[in-house]
Formats: C-alpha cells, structure tokens, sequence
C-alpha cells in the first residue's frame, strides 16, 4: 500500500478549533459516558472519526448556495434546482428529497417489505437492517467470501455472493423477497468497492426473478472511484459516466447525501421509472418528511446538496479523499497492525478481534478499541462488530458477526496529514500494551439500534 500523502485539491479559509483534554480528563468522560463513544460531547473529542456522515467541509460554492435559499413551502427554486443536479448524475426520472439516509429508508421499506418478507444484501448497515426489521421481515447478508479474509487483496471485497443469492432465492421463494439491496460501498464489509460486473450480475437475477433491485447510495462517488481505477475498461471513463451505469442497472436507490454529497443533512429517494412506485413514495413522504418540494429539509439545505452532488464526483477531489486511507494503510502496514485490506474508501477498519484476540466476541473488541482509542489520544471511532449487530430479533440471542472492526471514518475535506499522524501514533502506543485492555458488557440495552444508546461496563479478569 502506498503511504504518500495525495494533497489536498483546496485551501483552507477558515479553521475551528478543537481541544486536547488530558488522558485523566479523558477517563473520566468516558467513564461519565458509559463507555458508548455516541454519549461523549463533541467538545470532548479531539479527532473525531465517529461517523463521515454529515461531518464533512462544505465549499466556498455550498456556502454562497446556501445564501440563495428559497425557503417556499411549495416549489422552491432549490428543489428544482436539486432535480436536476440528481437527474444529471443518476439518471433517474424520479426523485425525491428527504432529510436523510434513514428517512428515505422509513418511507421505502414498508412498500416493499412486511412480515414473512426478506431482504437480501451484501450486507445491511445498521439503519438499513433496523428499518427492514421494523417492517416485520428479515434481512439477510449474502457477501463474497473473499471479504472475510481481511489479509489478502482482492479488488471488490464489498459485492454480492451471486451464487449464493440464486440459492437463497430458491430456498426463500421469490415471491417472499421483497428487495435486494446493493450497497455501494460495502461498509459493514470495510469500506469495499462492488465491481460494475457484479452490479450487473445481481440485476440479471433480480430481474430473472421479478424482485426490485435497490442500491444504498450513500457512497457511490467512491464505488464509482475504484470502479474507474480497478475495473478493466473504466480507466477512462469518468465518474458521472461509471454512476450513470451503475444505477442504470438498478429499479430505485435510497441515498444519506450526507456522504457523497458533502452536507451536513439531507438525503434522496430515485426512482427510476416506475411512475406508480414514485406516487405512493411521495404520499407517504408528505406525512413522514414534509411537502414532496422540500422533503423534511430547508431550502438552503437543498441548494447545498445540489452543488455537493456535483463536487463529490470530482476526480482529484475524489483522488485526495482515498488517498487519506491509502496513507493510513500504508502506516498501518509498516506497525503490522491488522485491517480490512485493501483500505476502503471512506473509512479504515482495524480488525480488532485480530488486534485483541484475548477479548471475544460477546466482549466486543471492536467497541474495546475504540473506547481505547479516545482514552489514549481523544480519538473517537466506533465498533463494526457485533456490539453493533446486536441480538437475534427471533432469539434474542447476541449475534456473532462476521467482522469485528473498529471504523475509523474520515471526514471529508476536515483532517489533515498530521491527524491522520496522529492516529497511527495512537494505534502503535495501544498495540504496545494491548494485553491490559479489556473488554465490555452491556448493562442497559434498547431493542432496536442499540449501540447508539447502551450504557457498558469494562469487564473485570
């Protein structure tokens, strides 16, 4: 892995600062906050790696959009203006404004899905499962194998198990799946990429089946990215053209552009073509997320995603944005500290059940790490494991996931080289006493989303 620094593709023009608190301050806000990393105070936190969604800088252009903000309850310039932004770039007929990722999720779910239903995915994040769930169906993981093997390269580790979906389709009855879903990237796999072929091969079966294929679009710029640098004949196309392609493969997308878009809120709802499905979301938006025009967002915030949309597809931005894990990595690889490889694109994930291999999975490591993490340097992660997975909504039982990592998302166009130095300093400083960490259990728990909210303990030895 290469550990050169891309540049930045911008300056900075305006700074924020951030506080250092002392590792005896550090302990005690931990402590104070039952040890869940969601419960701290931003204020608390030095680099904070909790989540790339929302987090990131918008531009001098978002900003100036922002000015001309039409906040009309019905029709507003912004909302046209977004339209076409989305239309351009996904080349859906239909789309619809919501104020985020989940949002869009809460209107579509329950249209497609309902007690006795599944929905098949690479693999579900949190929110996704959460909402499949709520409907009164199961959500079912179908990734490559090559993903569970963290050590060894292989190019698009994020896509779905084909084989295996056939064979859960004839096992479950197609009429019984309500959705596929292709998540791009992959994040509970690490951040990986799915191969263009791959989405192609999935559509082939959905539609062989009659079963709508939705992508989860949270970071499609970056699955377009590696798409661009990995896949053999997209060298030169550019990254419009990779997404046109991708999506044209797809029935409808739900989308947090609190990612790709680079806002601190809002998210879409594309429908391809099917005007029928575009009119019950729609009715179901009004209630749920506000008028169709404004979807649960203001006006300047529309303005802004319409501008963000078009940004987060630049390639050198784009170039600059990998390259901060690809840098990451290339440390990593140097201190031998174990991660989902190759990098992924948002996020690098340590595989902190390799990391602490004396803490088992129903002590979750990875939530061991990041609690570790804050308390060594101020930085806060959060755990991609089985803390995260939960309990088995029909048994009750804690579930063993297939990973357990500790996410270290970036923002985006936020931390610079030496925080990224500074985190790889932390990381080798743990390693170098990684015997005394311990793991944790979980003294108060809800039943939906749980590690937003537990309260834990560290267990003793």
């Amino acid at each position: 892995m290469n550990n050169k620094y891309f540049a930045e593709p911008f300056k900075i023009k305006m700074v924020e600062p951030i506080t250092i608190l002392t590792r005896e301050e550090r302990l005690a806000k931990i402590k104070e906050a039952n040890y869940n990393l969601f419960s701290l105070k931003s204020e608390d936190v030095y680099i904070d790696l909790l989540s790339d969604s929302g987090t990131g800088a918008m531009s001098t252009n978002q900003w100036a959009g922002m000015m001309n903000g039409d906040e009309a309850y019905s029709g507003s310039k912004n909302y046209f203006n977004l339209i076409s932004s989305a239309q351009d770039i996904f080349g859906y007929e239909y789309i619809q404004p919501v104020h985020q990722g989940r949002a869009a999720e809460k209107v579509v779910m329950p249209i497609l899905l309902g007690p006795g239903k599944f929905a098949i995915s690479n693999m579900h994040f949190d929110t996704t499962r959460a909402h499949v769930e709520l409907t009164g169906a199961r959500a079912i993981d179908c990734i490559v194998p090559e993903a569970l093997d963290t050590k060894t390269y292989a190019p698009f580790k994020g896509n779905m198990d084909v084989l295996r979906l056939v064979e859960l389709i004839e096992e479950l009855g197609k009429e019984n799946v309500g959705v596929i879903i292709m998540t791009i990237t992959n994040n509970s796999a690490g951040g990986q990429p799915v191969s263009m072929e791959n989405i192609k091969n999935t559509a082939e079966i959905a539609n062989k089946y009659n079963i709508p294929l939705m992508i989860d679009a949270a970071r499609f710029a970056e699955n377009a990215f590696f798409i661009k640098e990995r896949e053999e004949g997209y060298k030169d196309k550019s990254i419009k053209e990779i997404a046109r392609e991708m999506f044209s493969h797809a029935h409808l997308f739900t989308m947090s552009a609190k990612k790709d878009a680079i806002i601190n809120m809002g998210g879409l709802i594309g429908v391809k073509n099917d005007k029928e499905l575009f009119e019950v979301i729609k009715g179901r938006t009004i209630p749920l997320e506000g008028f169709i025009s404004y979807g649960g967002l203001s006006g300047r915030d529309l303005e802004a995603m319409a501008i963000g949309l078009q940004e987060g597809i630049d390639y050198n931005y784009l170039k600059y944005r990998i390259g901060q894990m690809e840098y990451m990595a290339g440390k990593l690889d140097i201190a031998d500290i174990p991660y989902q490889s190759p990098v992924g694109g948002h996020a690098v994930f340590v595989n902190a059940g390799e990391f602490l291999p004396h803490i088992p999975y129903y002590e979750f490591p990875g939530q061991a790490l990041a609690v570790e993490l804050y308390i060594e340097a101020g930085i806060r992660g959060c755990d991609i494991g089985s803390y995260m997975m939960g309990n088995d909504p029909d048994t009750g039982k804690q579930i063993k996931s297939q990973f357990e990592f500790t996410r270290l998302a970036i923002p985006r166009r936020v931390y610079t080289q030496s925080h990224l130095d500074v985190i790889i300093e932390a990381l080798i400083a743990i390693k170098n006493r990684v015997n005394t960490i311990p793991g944790y259990k979980i003294n108060w728990e809800p039943k939906i989303l749980r590690h937003f909210t537990s309260r834990l303990i560290p267990v003793d030895k």
